[in-house]
This record gives C-alpha cells, sequence and structure tokens, in this order.
C-alpha cells in the first residue's frame, strides 16, 4: 500500500508539471488556434535564463533569477510571434505547424551553441528551505505540494482572467471570429500577442519547477515535456483550462504507475495508447466540448 501511494505522490508531481506546460499549450491553442511546438524549448530557455543569472554572482537571491528568466521568455513568446507567426495569419494550418517545428529546432541549436551540449546544474536559493513531508512511511517533496499549488491558482487566475477581464473577453471573441472581432474594434494582433506572452511566463514558470524537480538542464530538455504536455492539452481537451490541468495530472499519474508496475521502457507507449482509446471515445477530450459550426 505504501509503494501504491508513493507512485500516486510521484505521478501527482509529474503531473503538476505537465499540467503547467500544458497551461500554456492550450493558452495559445484556445486563442490564436494553433499550435506552437516551440513551447518546450521557451521552457529551455527560461530554465537556462535563471542558471546564468544565478552564475553572474553568488548573492543574487533566486527569486530575481526567476523575475529575469519570467522577462526573457515573455519577450521571446512576443518575438516568436511577431516575427515567425504573425506573417503566417491566413496561411494553411500546416505552413504554421512547419514554421512551429523549425522555430523549436532554432531554439535548440541556439543553445546548443551557446552552452553546449554538456547538462548544466539547476538551483535556486528558495528550494533549499524546502523540506519533505512524511506521512507514515510516504515521502512528499516539498517542491511537489509547491508545483501543485502554484499550478491550481495559475488555472483558477486564468479562468477568472479569460472569463472576467476586458483583454479575456477580447480574447473569447478572437478565438471565435477573428474576423467578427476585429469589425467590433478588437486588435487581433495585440490579443494574440498578449497570449503569447502569457505562455510564455507559464512556460518560464514552469521550467523553475521542472528545475527544481531534475536538477539538471541541457538543450533537448523541452522537447519531451513539451510533446508530454501538449498530449495532456489533447487527453483533457485542448483549448480547456481546466481540461489542461485535469490532462496533466492524470498523465504524469498513469505515466509513474505504468513505470511502476509495467515496465519503465513501456510506460511513454502506454501514456500515448490511453491518448488514443480517449480519443477513440471522446474526440474533444475529456473536458472539451463539441463546437457546431453554422454552414
Amino acid at each position: 500500500m505504501t509503494e501504491f501511494i508513493q507512485t500516486l505522490v510521484s505521478g501527482l508531481s509529474l503531473g503538476s508539471i505537465y499540467a503547467l506546460i500544458a497551461l500554456g499549450y492550450t493558452m495559445v491553442y484556445g486563442i490564436a488556434k494553433m499550435l506552437n511546438f516551440a513551447h518546450g524549448d521557451i521552457i529551455m530557455v527560461g530554465a537556462y535564463s535563471v542558471i546564468s543569472t544565478v552564475a553572474l554572482s553568488t548573492n543574487i537571491p533566486g527569486i530575481v533569477a526567476v523575475v529575469v528568466s519570467i522577462v526573457v521568455c515573455a519577450v521571446l513568446g512576443v518575438t516568436i510571434e511577431f516575427l515567425a507567426y504573425r506573417p503566417l495569419r491566413k496561411a494553411p494550418s500546416l505552413s504554421v505547424l512547419i514554421t512551429a517545428i523549425g522555430v523549436s529546432y532554432l531554439l535548440q541549436n541556439l543553445a546548443l551553441l551557446i552552452f553546449g551540449s554538456q547538462q548544466k546544474s539547476f538551483h535556486l536559493d528558495f528550494f533549499d528551505a524546502i523540506k519533505p513531508i512524511y506521512i507514515g512511511d510516504v515521502l512528499i517533496n516539498g517542491i511537489t505540494l509547491i508545483t501543485l499549488v502554484v499550478t491550481i491558482l495559475i488555472m483558477i487566475a486564468l479562468t477568472i482572467f479569460i472569463n472576467g477581464t476586458r483583454m479575456g473577453k477580447a480574447m473569447r471573441a478572437v478565438s471565435e471570429d477573428k474576423e467578427a472581432a476585429e469589425l467590433m474594434g478588437i486588435s487581433v494582433n495585440k490579443t494574440i500577442t498578449v497570449t503569447f506572452a502569457i505562455g510564455s511566463i507559464l512556460a518560464a514558470v514552469a521550467s523553475v519547477f521542472y528545475g527544481g524537480a531534475y536538477k539538471y538542464i541541457k538543450p533537448t530538455t523541452g522537447s519531451m515535456p513539451g510533446i508530454k504536455a501538449f498530449t495532456a492539452a489533447v487527453f483533457g481537451g485542448i483549448g480547456s483550462i481546466p481540461g489542461a490541468m485535469l490532462g496533466g495530472v492524470l498523465l504524469g499519474v498513469i505515466e509513474q504507475f505504468a513505470k511502476a508496475y509495467i515496465s519503465t521502457l513501456w510506460s511513454d507507449a502506454i501514456v500515448f495508447l490511453v491518448l488514443v482509446i480517449v480519443l477513440v471515445v471522446k474526440p474533444t477530450g475529456l473536458l472539451g466540448k463539441k463546437i457546431s459550426e453554422k454552414v
């Protein structure tokens, strides 16, 4: 029983990181209707920003490094949207998808040139103060609890922002119909730029908790977590903020149980198999809604 609970806790830890990354994916897709496959690599850039800031001086507080990471990722996200995606606003979705993959490889190779292929140690001073919690024989990492709480708070904040603010309403209008939103005086470009900035800020936050959990970063760090987070967003219902949260947590739990009770070699295959089964049964994902279009 202890092993089962410990595996569940590990799954929640991994799943909360997937959920945090998936929130950025679903935010961009829900508004701009595009899959930003460079999102995982923005997480990698955020982690390297933290490492580089801390390396400047031992006296720099960790929270300053986090703020620098958030600013760098936000600027990078807006720049990518402006240079790579905005010119393709009316292009076929396949062109946008290929461009997103190209941006992903560009960021990876730039990181490889700048930082080298060796993995770098990730450390923030305030993580040292977070102590593990023991409940009986079950060990709960403090970072796990904080990541889960932060992810839930971000999900709630995003939901309130989308439903209750002027910009949030503009985002929903752009998501529904870009042309009609523009006719109503909404700046589509500004709205999508803000969306990318928010998604990139979420990537920076995810990079902090990912680095805190796994301790090491390399140029390809964001690739697999990014793919799995995208899977989590689809699993929960792409475009749904609570769906991204649910999908991420469930995906992490499934992966950890697959590793513990089946095989570490088969865990990724099992995760994607579950996704296929869910999409066959419910194509819109767990919390996704079917949208009818008038013809």
